[in-house]
């Protein structure tokens, strides 16, 4: 062997290490943990800061660590080539292309990849200081190929704008469920993520208490009654009505007639009710629950009053509602005992009418719809186009449902019987 031979082995070999270090540090720097990378960096990390600015423009990262892997591995085989074209002839074209390609998916690809998938962090840390500058010194190059990209893609009509927030909601919805399946999470913490994604499209509607079931007060009646009902209210804000019960003219907050029974002690008969009511605040019913939950926080606010489009009263909204969205049913020692869903043995379930669709799927993973109605009742008299009789059943997207009890033309109680699972469902 010559030494120009050895000289170019020698050569191909440090072109295969740096084809490795390339796909290595594209694995590592892809599958780092970003919020692990952002949490060092804060706390004085160098590397990480350096990985933070290599990730910034993944486009541009990409870009480089792609046309440096390929110079590399060109220039590896087409030295490659020479060499054996010099010792077997022209077989050695043949030669060099199974060689190389045996040697690059090994060594250059597979091995490296799979090393730093292994540790991609700490991979990426030792990588990222090496790789900055060979990022900066091929930037020229990548940017004229952007270019050339983009415009490629303008010509054939595919989209070169930036990722929209649609597409980026997804893969943190697909991330959840993935972290939710592979065990890394509870069926809680997954079930909160989701609803918080969710708070834009919920409306207050969906989870407010109907005016059936509010509990108010009639401003005309005497203070002492007044009083009686507050006192054996669980709830601390109560609707002040006049006239009829749809015209509320004010909210009543336990406290406050507290402090008036406290300051006329000596006539508790002359106590002024309207005069310590609030302004009712009313909300249409429409706003989506991120909304509303910004305009509790802006007006320090707990409670509102929900409004069709027609300005008629359909119900009211706490702080807690929409806390409850979230986290789940939230129950202090004053909440009164509501009737709950009862699984039976046969598979089947008792569900309260009033139960909510949302709490049904969310506990139970179902996928009932919600568009049309609210409550389980609501669904089966919308699907039923009338009010149904004791007795009568309907099939229900897959489910079974019949109806157990009516209290005049409101479905107080049904029975549920779910579709069977099958095997393939990951219940993410």
């Amino acid at each position: 062997m010559t030494t120009e031979t050895a000289i170019i082995i020698g050569a191909i070999g440090l072109l295969i290490a740096l084809s490795g270090f390339f796909s290595g540090s594209e694995t590592a720097l892809t599958a780092a943990s970003r919020p692990r990378m952002h949490h060092l960096a804060g706390g004085g990390n160098r590397r990480a800061r350096a990985v933070e600015r290599l990730t910034q423009d993944r486009e541009r990262l990409i870009g480089a660590i792609l046309l440096g892997n390929n110079a590399v591995n060109i220039l590896a085989s087409a030295l490659a080539t020479s060499v054996l074209i010099s010792v077997v002839g022209d077989a050695g074209v043949a030669y060099a292309t199974i060689g190389m390609t045996l040697v690059i998916v090994v060594f250059a690809e597979v091995l490296p990849k799979t090393w730093a998938i292994r540790d991609a962090d700490r991979f990426a840390l030792r990588v990222a200081p090496v790789l900055g500058p060979v990022v900066w010194l091929l930037s020229p190059i990548v940017g004229a190929v952007r270019l050339v990209v983009s415009a490629t893609l303008s010509v054939a009509g595919a989209s070169t704008g930036p990722r929209s927030a649609d597409a980026a909601e997804e893969e943190l919805r697909g991330t959840i469920s993935l972290h939710a399946r592979e065990g890394a999470m509870v069926k809680h913490e997954r079930d909160m993520l989701h609803s918080i994604l969710d708070l834009e499209e919920i409306e207050v509607g969906t989870v407010m208490t109907h005016r059936k079931t509010m509990e108010m007060i009639d401003a005309g009646a005497p203070p002492a009654e007044m009083l009686d009902q507050v006192v054996r209210s669980p709830y601390t804000r109560l609707p002040v009505w006049k006239g009829e019960p749809d015209n509320i003219v004010g909210v009543l907050h336990a406290k406050d007639l507290l402090r008036a029974l406290h300051a006329s002690l000596d006539d508790p008969g002359r106590l002024d009710v309207m005069a310590i009511v609030t302004e009712p605040w009313f909300v249409p019913e429409t706003t989506p629950l991120k909304e509303q939950l910004e305009a509790f926080r802006a007006r320090q606010a707990h409670f509102a009053l929900i409004v069709d489009e027609y300005g008629s009263l359909m119900g009211l909204v706490t702080l807690e509602d929409v806390i409850e969205e979230i986290v789940g049913e939230i129950v202090d020692e004053h909440d009164i005992a509501r009737g709950d869903v009862v699984e039976k043995p046969d598979g089947s379930f008792l569900v309260p009418g009033t139960t909510a669709i949302r709490d049904l799927n969310r506990t139970y993973d179902w996928d009932l719809p919600d568009e049309e109605a609210a409550t389980i009742a609501g669904l089966v008299l919308h699907e039923a186009r009338e009010i149904p009789e004791i007795g009568e059943s309907f099939s229900l997207y897959g489910f079974t449902v019949e109806v157990q009890a009516r209290k005049r033309n409101q479905i107080t109680r049904l029975r549920v019987v779910p579709r069977p699972r099958r095997d393939s469902d990951d219940g993410g």
